[in-house]
């Protein structure tokens, strides 16, 4: 108690007290200054794109060849294919990249009609007869497009498509013959079910789509095409039920997809920075998932899907703290099991949290409140410990992360034993050699399963990092700490939004039809109404 006592009448402590309670203060108003410089900033951006002059195709063959390798230099992979329309017709090139078309298709549908058809006859001579010919008559090809630039040919061909030149004709002919080899559509390894659908999104966004397409012949599922990148374009869809979607929250959805200004979208992760609301808050705003399922049930309240080229995870918005914790399997199974499923998720955040900060909390201040017979075991199995309890925590937590990140990066076979092999082997041994507490690898181990049961790896990793911040409140006040943190905590979700969204409802909004599909999962015939978070146009989910 004298301990306790000497350390609180430090003036170093008083300081640190101060701090922490005018840092938040400080950080908000700063956050807030960094967003209105960020939303000036998007109305005056300079891309790329805009930077180029765009270079119209001549009349030329020669001369368009040689725009063309100039551009996009002479690379190995890139095939020209020249030849002459029919038997005397005007010399010609198709243009594409090995390993990104289909072959077949080029030489049968393609090459095999523009050689050995009469398009070449002197009665099509004329630029615009013959080109007209060509896309009436001779290319068997669906997907056709001209374009009057260079910049666009170029890009038809680095996007998988192959671009047709004919000396003569002012114009490129982009086919539509993509043919690359994809992942096979398989159960996201991610999001695993017990009971549900087993398929999951792939990298190609066309198969993406038609996986949506699938899962309902609702005519009103709408999906509109978007391009970003201004250096390598990458195609963007957003998807949403065109009578039940709101249009403002739409419209954001588009204004914001439009304002995004990079270079190269690599993975949808860089969508979900570029458009979410608050990018200092440590919660997800946007919801990512590679289950078709949930995509379908997002847009079937109200919510709206992005999808990108060249990644299996689709962004859902807006999105609410307790859409984190829920999982598809909620509505598969009945719902009494699940909703106490539900509450063993939102326990277990709760404890992911709290568990070390409570245990450094009682050990180093409030001794008196734990019962007379745990204090005493907990006592004798720290005899011999070096460290104060926030060191201890720390190094085991410290510890368990690295576990869990090697066994992320690892091969999984590797990995797997890495993780459990590891805990147990460090754990045994840090106990043996006195640096930690039995009880104190009893925390942590429950601390990490804890942390396991949030369906979102997003999530679940924000809880991860306020474990730290709840402990570090802890060490410094105690309970009164954890308090302080829970508080402040509080405020942060209260005020965060995900697209206009409040994002602790329905817990702020207490509207009784949202509450059903909250903490509890009521049974599906009581829940007749579409949540009225997102404003649907169509409130009713089931007419009886």
């Amino acid at each position: 108690m004298e301990s306790v006592l000497a350390f609180l009448t430090r003036t170093d402590v008083y300081v640190g007290i101060v701090v922490l309670i005018l840092f938040p203060v400080f950080a908000t108003k700063a956050a807030h200054g960094i967003v209105d410089l960020r939303r000036k900033a998007r109305g005056t951006r300079t891309t790329y794109e805009k930077e180029q002059e765009r270079e119209p195709i001549g009349d030329l063959l020669k001369e368009n060849k040689k725009k063309i390798d100039d551009r996009i230099g002479m690379n190995a992979d890139i095939t020209t294919r020249n030849f002459k329309l029919g038997e005397d017709g005007p010399s010609s090139a198709l243009i594409h990249i090995d390993g990104l078309v289909n072959v077949e298709e080029i030489n049968n549908f393609v090459l095999k009609p523009l050689m050995s058809d009469g398009a070449g006859k002197r009665k099509h001579w004329r630029k615009d007869a013959l080109k007209q010919h060509l896309l009436d008559h001779v290319i068997s090809v669906a997907g056709i497009k001209e374009v009057e630039d260079i910049e666009s040919g170029i890009k038809g061909v680095m996007t998988g498509s192959a671009l047709l030149l004919v000396d003569g004709v002012e114009v490129g002919i982009v086919l539509d013959v993509k043919g690359w080899k994809s992942r096979a559509i398989e159960e996201p390894p991610t999001e695993a079910l017990v009971r549900g659908p087993r398929i999951g999104f792939i990298e190609n966004i066309r198969d993406n789509t038609s996986i949506l397409r699938r899962l309902t012949n609702d005519p009103n599922l709408t999906i509109l095409n978007f391009e970003i990148g201004d250096r390598s374009k990458k195609d963007l869809a957003i998807v949403y039920i065109k009578d039940i979607a709101n249009e403002e929250l739409l419209q954001e959805v588009i204004q914001r997809v439009k304002n995004i200004d990079i270079d190269d979208a690599l993975e949808s992760g860089y969508i979900e920075q570029l458009i979410e609301d608050n990018y200092l808050s440590i919660f997800p705003q946007v919801q990512a998932t590679e289950r078709p399922d949930r995509v379908m049930g997002g847009l079937l309240e109200g919510r709206i899907s992005i999808l990108l080229d060249g990644t299996p995870y689709a962004l859902i918005v807006p999105a609410t703290f307790a859409m984190m914790i829920q999982s598809p399997e909620d509505y598969y199974e009945r719902w009494i099991p699940m909703s106490l499923i539900r509450m063993l998720r939102y326990f277990a955040a709760i404890l992911s949290i709290f568990l070390p900060s409570f245990y450094v909390a009682f050990i180093s201040f409030h001794q008196g409140m734990i019962p007379t017979e745990l204090a005493l075991a907990i006592a004798s199995t720290r005899i011999g410990v070096p460290f104060p309890t926030i060191i201890e925590a720390l190094l085991m937590e410290l510890a368990i992360e690295m576990l869990r990140e090697a066994g992320l990066r690892l091969p999984r076979p590797v990995g797997q034993t890495i993780g459990l092999v590891g805990a147990i082997i460090i754990g045994e041994a840090a106990v043996q050699a006195g640096l930690v507490s039995p009880i104190m690898v009893i925390v942590v181990a429950t601390t990490a399963i804890a942390s396991f049961v949030s369906p979102q790896y997003g999530m679940g990793v924000a809880l991860r990092v306020l474990r730290f911040v709840a402990m570090f409140f802890a060490a410094f006040l105690g309970l009164y700490g954890i308090i302080l943190f829970f508080l402040l905590l509080c405020i942060h979700v209260v005020k965060l939004r995900s697209f206009g969204v409040p994002y602790v409802t329905p817990a702020t909004i207490y509207n009784w039809s949202d509450l059903k599909d909250f903490i509890f999962r009521l049974p599906l015939f009581v829940m007749k109404q579409r949540p009225k978070e997102f404003f649907p146009k169509e409130r009713t989910r089931r007419k009886f």
